[in-house]
C-alpha cells in the first residue's frame, strides 16, 4: 500500500469544505435559489433510488451472511426514509414553515451515521452479535419503523417542534456526535483496506467523510443559498460511491446463462465456489499463494466438513456457514514466516508456538471483515481439542461449537490422508483408527461415529476429494473462483 494512498480520501473531504466556506464568507459569490418545488423533486427523486439500492444491498447482505453489508443497508435505508420526509416537508409545498425539514435533515444524518459506525465494529462485539440474531428482519423492521415514524411526522409535523435538532445548542451535539463517529469509522475502515484492498472499504471512507462535510454545511449553511444545496449532492455522492464499492466487491462476473446454470449445478467444487462470497474468495486466493498444499487442503476440508454436517442433519444456514469458514479456517497461516510454512520436517518448539498462532490471526483478519459469529468460532476454533488441551483458548467438550468440532474432525482426517514432504499419505482405514482412538481426547465422539458410519455407508464421500483434489489442481480451483 502506498504511503500517499490517503490523499484520495483526504481530498475529498477538504476540497468540498473548503469550496463551502469560501462560498460562506464571501470570498465567491453565494446566490440564493429559493426552489421548494425543485428542492421537493430533487430530494425525492434521490432518496426513492436510495431506498431502493438500500434494500437491495439488505437482500445482498443477508445472503452473504455478511452483517457489515446489512448495516449498510440499513445506513442507507435511514439516510434515504428520512430524507425524504425532508423533502416533502418542505416549505410552502406541502406543508406550511415547520422544523419538520430541518429536524428531518439532522435525523436522517444522524441515524445513517450510527448504522455506519455499526458497520466497522468487529463482527465479534457483543452488540453486533445481538443485532446478528436478527439480521433477516434487520431491514424490514427498520423500513416498518421509519415509514411509521415519516407517516406520524408529516399528519403531525408540529410535534418536531419538541425535537429542536436543527437549533443550537442540540444541533451542535448532534453534529459532535456525527463527526466523532464518523471519524472512528472512517479510521477502521482506512485500516481495514490498508491490509485487505476491498473496493467496498473504501468506498466507506469516502461516504463518511462526505458525511462529516454534509453534516457540517447543514449547521453553517444558510438555506437556499449556493453553499447550502452543495450538502445534497455530497449525499448523493456518497450513495454513489457506495453502490459503486458494493458492485465491484459483490456482483460476480460471469454471464447470465452461467449464473443460472450455477444455480442448478451437481458439480460438488461449484457448489462450493458458488456459495462462497467474495470476501471468502479473496482470502482463500491469498492464503493459496502463501502455502500451495493450503488450497487443496482447504477444498477437502470444506467438502469433508459439508458432506459431516449434513449427516447430522444441520439446518442450510449452518452448512453455508461451515462452507464459508472451511474455506478460510486457515487463512491465520498469511501471517507466518514461509521458512516455518514450508519447512520440509518436523518444526521446533518455538516454531510450534508461531504456527499456532494463525487461528487467532484468522479470527482478526475475519472479524474485521464482517464474518458472521459461526464462521468466526471455525477460524479461532479448529484446533482446540474435546479434552481441552488444544489451543488457542483451551475449550473443552461443548464449549467448542459444533461447527468447529466438525471441521476439526475433518481437517486433521485431510491432514492424515495427504501426502506430505517429511511423511507418507495415511490411507482411509487408517485415519479412522486414529479418529477412534481420539474419540473424547480430541474429538467429539458424536462427530466421529457420525463421520464413520458415513464414509462405510457412501465411500464416494471421502474417495472423490481425495482422487481429485490435490496440488495439481490448484490452478483449477483458482480460476474457478
Amino acid at each position: 500500500m502506498k504511503n500517499y494512498s490517503f490523499i484520495g480520501p483526504l481530498l475529498a473531504v477538504a476540497l468540498p469544505f473548503a469550496i463551502f466556506e469560501f462560498l460562506r464568507v464571501g470570498l465567491f459569490d453565494d446566490p440564493l435559489f429559493i426552489m421548494p418545488r425543485g428542492h421537493f423533486y430533487i430530494v425525492s427523486a434521490v432518496s426513492i433510488l436510495s431506498t431502493i439500492i438500500a434494500i437491495a444491498v439488505g437482500v445482498v447482505g443477508n445472503r452473504l451472511r455478511n452483517i457489515k453489508v446489512s448495516f449498510l443497508a440499513l445506513s442507507f435505508i435511514s439516510l434515504a426514509l428520512v430524507f425524504a420526509l425532508h423533502g416533502l416537508s418542505t416549505p410552502h409545498f406541502l406543508l406550511p414553515e415547520t422544523h419538520l425539514p430541518g429536524v428531518a435533515a439532522q435525523l436522517s444524518m444522524f441515524l445513517a451515521t450510527i448504522w455506519l459506525w455499526l458497520s466497522s465494529l468487529p463482527s465479534d462485539h457483543k452488540l453486533v452479535e445481538k443485532l446478528s440474531q436478527r439480521q433477516s428482519m434487520l431491514v424490514p423492521g427498520w423500513i416498518i419503523v421509519l415509514s411509521i415514524f415519516g407517516i406520524v411526522s408529516m399528519s403531525f409535523p408540529n410535534i418536531m417542534h419538541f425535537i429542536p435538532l436543527n437549533v443550537k445548542p442540540l444541533n451542535w451535539f448532534v453534529t459532535a456526535i456525527v463527526l466523532l463517529l464518523n471519524i472512528i469509522t472512517i479510521t477502521r475502515y482506512y485500516q481495514s483496506y490498508r491490509f485487505s484492498r476491498f473496493p467496498l472499504q473504501l468506498s466507506i471512507v469516502y461516504s463518511a467523510g462526505w458525511f462529516i462535510v454534509s453534516q457540517l454545511i447543514m449547521v453553517l449553511g444558510e438555506i437556499w443559498r449556493l453553499s447550502w444545496w452543495m450538502y445534497h449532492f455530497l449525499l448523493l455522492a456518497s450513495m454513489i460511491v457506495m453502490l459503486i464499492g458494493l458492485i465491484k466487491q459483490y456482483v460476480v462476473r460471469r454471464s447470465f446463462v452461467g449464473a443460472i446454470r450455477a444455480l442448478f449445478t451437481n458439480d460438488p467444487f461449484e457448489r462450493i465456489t458458488n456459495s462462497a462470497s467474495p470476501s471468502v474468495k479473496a482470502l482463500v486466493i491469498t492464503t493459496e499463494k502463501k502455502d500451495t498444499y493450503t488450497m487443496g487442503h482447504t477444498f477437502r476440508v470444506t467438502m469433508y466438513a459439508l458432506k459431516l454436517g449434513e449427516e447430522l442433519k444441520l439446518k442450510p444456514e449452518q452448512l453455508k456457514a461451515i462452507a464459508q469458514g472451511a474455506l478460510v479456517h486457515d487463512v491465520g497461516k498469511i501471517s507466518i514466516p514461509d521458512s516455518i510454512i514450508n519447512k520440509p520436517g518436523k518444526l521446533s518448539s518455538e516454531e510450534r508456538e508461531i504456527i499456532e498462532t494463525h487461528p487467532v490471526n484468522g479470527y482478526e483478519m475475519c472479524r474485521n471483515l464482517g464474518f458472521m459469529k459461526e464462521e468466526l468460532s471455525i477460524v479461532r476454533s479448529h484446533h482446540e481439542k474435546w479434552d481441552g488441551s488444544g489451543y488457542p483458548d483451551k475449550l473443552q467438550g461443548e464449549e467448542i461449537t459444533l461447527l468447529a468440532r466438525i471441521v476439526a474432525v475433518a481437517d486433521v482426517y485431510d491432514a492424515l490422508t495427504s501426502e506430505r514432504s517429511y511423511r507418507k499419505a495415511w490411507t482411509h482405514n487408517e485415519a479412522v483408527k486414529f479418529l477412534f482412538e481420539q474419540k473424547g481426547i480430541h474429538f467429539d465422539p458424536k462427530c466421529v461415529d457420525a463421520w464413520v458410519n458415513l464414509c462405510e455407508r457412501n465411500p464416494t464421500v471421502y474417495q472423490i476429494p481425495s482422487s481429485t483434489i490435490n496440488n495439481d489442481t490448484t490452478g483449477t480451483l483458482i480460476s474457478s473462483f
